[in-house]
């Protein structure tokens, strides 16, 4: 109704223009029959270039009719005397017409110029939001919202076949149409309604569809242009996840080889020593009970040693299938600190404990968090010099607690800072300490982030190593804070 309103009072104003010439000159200036009538044909032509062919007609008429009635004798009246002014009306009219007729057509030509202009700058700028994302799960909800941004579209949604999902920009009640698109891949087009549904299809079967309900959805080529374009960005995705799969896959599986070549070589040593002391043991060799003693000694060390491989062994493959069951309850950090070094041979006067008396306690699975701190302080003794100060420390923030263990070895590297929590990796500086399986602060980190915290390390400020371990409190811990 809008709309017919604005044609309506074009085609008035046309009446209008039409009217001003032929009264400025009737009143005003006084011109000849040539002049009128070229004034009219530019009025029409004007009125042909910035509103189009129906507006000009109603210019051409008007001025005909205005040509025939103030500037062809008898002027004041619609009839004419000289034969030869007919064939000027005519030629009036006629040229008025033509000339609106090539105006507006390269109107139209220069609209839909512009519009593909602008078309094509929008369906570019949709192909980069689109295939700048890598990721699958995000590409179908971000498309929709980049859709109705960059086209300016009061609806849109797409529906993914494989997941049977429909993402929506707006509110829309056309599930039907989507599914039955993707269905069988015939596109659905209102231009009345400006609403257009087009299936996202790339070679073979429809694997969704598309709708945009808006301006945009008067051009069922355009829709179909975006629909291509999602189409390619959602196989992209997948073929990016699938690549990522098969690499993660790979990397796996050559994991996998280096466990196991380095589960071979660990359990190797223990296994060779203990097979050497026993054969002496058995064979009587050892003639005094120092040499049998110190035989001992090594099976019990090296027995000792294989037993802490096999567990850091297991509780990694647990730790990797994402079976840590935890077992909370409350308990302080000086017990779980004392418990951690029982277990270990390393002496206490090396601790150096600052644990304020006020922390609250920490709700976790006791043995898991022991196990962790026990890697910690392990790795903190295994890489210090023998009998050097090792502290552990602790202070309250928001919301956890934070444990800091520091030593006094070499140091992690910056650029090694990273990657010290994977699996098997070990340190520039490790050939130069004893033995350790490069499962413990993998082991650590797993365990931490299995009790929601976090593990970091840093350089400490007068050399070593700070690893912390920020733990959650429990939220009614938190609110008592």
């Amino acid at each position: 109704m809008r709309y017919s309103f604005q044609r309506l009072l074009r085609h008035i104003v046309c009446l209008a223009i039409v009217a001003s010439i032929a009264g400025a000159y009737t009143k005003l200036i006084a011109v000849n029959s040539t002049t009128a009538a070229l004034t009219f044909l530019l009025a029409v032509l004007l009125i042909a270039t910035i509103w189009g062919l129906a507006e000009a007609i109603t210019a051409s008429i008007a001025g005909v009719l205005a040509f025939n009635f103030f500037f062809l004798p008898p002027v004041g009246a619609f009839t004419i005397e000289d034969p030869q002014n007919w064939v000027a009306l005519f030629a009036f009219l006629v040229t008025a017409i033509t000339t609106s007729q090539l105006s507006a057509r390269a109107r139209r030509r220069t609209l839909e110029a512009q519009r593909r202009r602008r078309e094509t700058e929008q369906l570019y700028e949709l192909g980069r939001a689109i295939l700048l994302d890598e990721s699958f799960d995000r590409i179908l909800p971000k498309a929709v919202t980049d859709i109705a941004r960059i086209f300016d579209v009061e609806q849109a949604a797409i529906y993914d076949a494989g997941a049977d999902k429909t993402y929506r920009h707006g509110t829309g009640d056309d599930e039907a149409q989507l599914r039955e698109v993707a269905e069988f891949g015939v596109a659905a087009h209102n231009p009345g309604e400006q609403y257009s549904v087009a299936p996202l299809r790339l070679g073979g079967r429809p694997n969704g569809s598309l709708s945009i309900h808006g301006e945009t959805g008067a051009t069922l080529t355009l829709v179909e242009a975006i629909a291509n374009l999602v189409a390619i960005g959602l196989e992209r995705a997948r073929a990016i996840e699938r690549a990522a799969s098969a690499e993660a896959a790979r990397r796996n599986e050559e994991l996998r080889a280096a466990m196991l070549d380095g589960l071979a070589h660990d359990l190797k040593t223990p296994l060779t020593a203990i097979k050497a002391s026993v054969t002496s043991l058995i064979s009587g060799y050892p003639r005094t009970e120092e040499r049998k003693e110190e035989l001992l000694t090594i099976v019990n060390e090296e027995t000792d040693r294989l037993h802490r491989i096999v567990s850091e062994a297991i509780q990694m493959g647990r730790i990797d299938a994402g079976k840590v069951s935890l077992q909370r309850s409350p308990h302080s950090l000086d017990e779980i600190v004392t418990g951690a070094l029982s277990d270990l041979k390393m002496s206490a006067s090396r601790l150096r404990l600052d644990i304020p008396d006020r922390l609250p306690p920490l709700y976790v699975d006791f043995d898991l968090i022991g196990q962790a701190m026990k890697q910690l302080l392990d790795n903190a003794d295994r890489y210090s010099p023998p009998g050097s100060p090792i502290a552990v420390s602790a202070r309250l923030a928001p919301d956890s607690v934070v444990v800091s263990v520091a030593d006094s070895g070499p140091g992690v590297r910056a650029d090694e800072q990273s990657r010290i929590f994977d699996k098997f990796y070990r340190g520039m500086h490790s050939s130069r300490f004893r033995e350790g399986t490069g499962m413990g602060l993998s082991i650590a980190k797993g365990i931490v982030e299995a009790h929601g915290g976090k593990i970091t390390v840093s350089a400490g400020p007068e050399g070593g190593s700070v690893f912390s371990v920020q733990l959650p409190l429990s939220p009614e811990q938190v609110k008592h804070e």
